[in-house]
């Protein structure tokens, strides 16, 4: 009997389930009743990747989501808009292993809401959750154009390339309605600065005629991460990108305007994803990509509790066979932050998906190697306008 109350109680302090039946086995008058108990417990919630939003590793308080009365589970939180009112756009960085020192976030936050982004805990530093606030209480740089055109025109600017972005995606969905990025584009483009472009989304289609501009002087280059080709999971993983077609489709699009355009396998999540990996290079090459990279699965801080509980959500059968491969490739650990490890893993696995890549990518000519972007013909803009002469 006190193994079963002992279950019981496990079972009502799970992290991890959907639903949890309980047996509870009472003494009364010489009589054993069973009593079942139905727990429901961090349903998935539709169009969202959490369905948690666990405490902030910083702060002490905690504030949550009020359950849906009827049914228990926590609603589909609303999109809120919140004006970060910084005076600096350009982040800079001296990470080894990333191919840029300036980046620009137009966002921070993803609408989004891939269940794997690395990005999660960077809202924690602004007093939210790494789960649903950061798919939902999304931070907009409003200034961002006029800040990045003030910061063109001081004498201390160097050119040199500036990626949008190197946190979260620039053309998450709430950029269609605010185009932040769109005038960022159109300030680098007018001073022929060179930029470099990271997203999931078609809408970057839309700027192609910016794009293009930069093109003509080799100042761009813009890359689409592919983490699938399977639309239910992509549904249910990124529920907010564009589908892996529309994302190939932007790749011809932008290949056709003549912009040069690669393709991150990114991350490639094994026992889930990484069987695709050869799929995913071969549609890229097709649609006209030129080059190709890849990341593992990274998952910092609270990115681990808030990708297992999606494992058990969604593929119960499959949860520990990708946690054993995650657990392979990074010593014993979901998480490792050394550079030069992060991105790539050690170990067996990790080797045979750097060798498999390697053989792909070169025989669809993935390979090449790209040009510096050149900042041979920047032109620097003077009080909101550019100089003529």
């Amino acid at each position: 009997m006190d193994r079963l109350f002992c279950r019981a109680a496990d079972a009502l302090r799970g992290d991890h389930f959907q639903s949890v039946i309980c047996l509870l086995v009472i003494f009364l008058k010489k009589h054993y009743v069973i009593c079942a108990i139905y727990v429901i417990m961090k349903q998935p919630i539709r169009g969202r990747g959490s369905s948690d939003n666990p405490k902030n590793r910083f702060e002490e308080v905690h504030l949550d989501y009020d359950l849906d009365p009827e049914s228990g589970e926590r609603p589909n939180q609303k999109r809120e808009l919140i004006t970060d009112s910084t005076q600096k756009i350009i982040s800079e960085n001296s990470s080894p292993d990333i191919p840029f020192s300036k980046s620009i976030n137009p966002y921070r936050g993803c609408e989004h809401g891939c269940i794997y982004c690395y990005a999660r805990p960077m809202h924690e530093f602004l007093g939210m959750s790494a789960g649903l606030d950061f798919e939902s209480r999304i931070v907009v740089k409003r200034d961002a154009a006029h800040l990045l055109r003030k910061t063109l025109a001081s004498p201390a600017w160097k050119p040199e390339p500036i990626v949008l972005s190197g946190v979260t995606d620039p053309y998450q969905p709430v950029e269609k309605q605010l185009e932040i990025t769109r005038s960022c584009l159109e300030v680098l483009a007018d001073a022929r600065n060179p930029a470099g472009l990271i997203t999931k989304n078609y809408l970057v289609t839309r700027d192609i005629d910016l794009l293009s501009q930069l093109a003509r002087y080799n100042a761009v280059r813009v890359t689409l991460s592919i983490t699938t080709l399977d639309d239910d999971l992509a549904r249910i993983m990124e529920p907010r990108t564009s589908r892996p077609e529309r994302r190939l489709d932007a790749v011809r699009a932008l290949s056709r305007a003549g912009i040069p355009v690669s393709v991150n396998v990114a991350p490639i999540i094994p026992g889930l994803t990484d069987h695709e990996t050869v799929a995913i290079l071969e549609k890229s090459a097709a649609a006209g990509a030129c080059g190709a990279g890849y990341t593992l699965l990274r998952l910092p801080y609270g990115v681990k509790d808030l990708f297992v509980e999606w494992l058990e959500q969604h593929f119960p059968d499959r949860k520990q066979k990708v946690i054993n491969r995650i657990l392979d490739f990074r010593q014993g650990k979901l998480n490792r932050s050394e550079f030069g490890e992060r991105f790539r893993g050690r170990g067996n696995y990790a080797d045979q998906i750097r060798k498999l890549f390697k053989h792909h990518r070169k025989r669809l000519g993935l390979d090449r190697e790209w040009p510096r972007l050149s900042v041979e013909h920047f032109r620097r803009p003077d009080g909101g306008q550019l100089h003529l002469f």
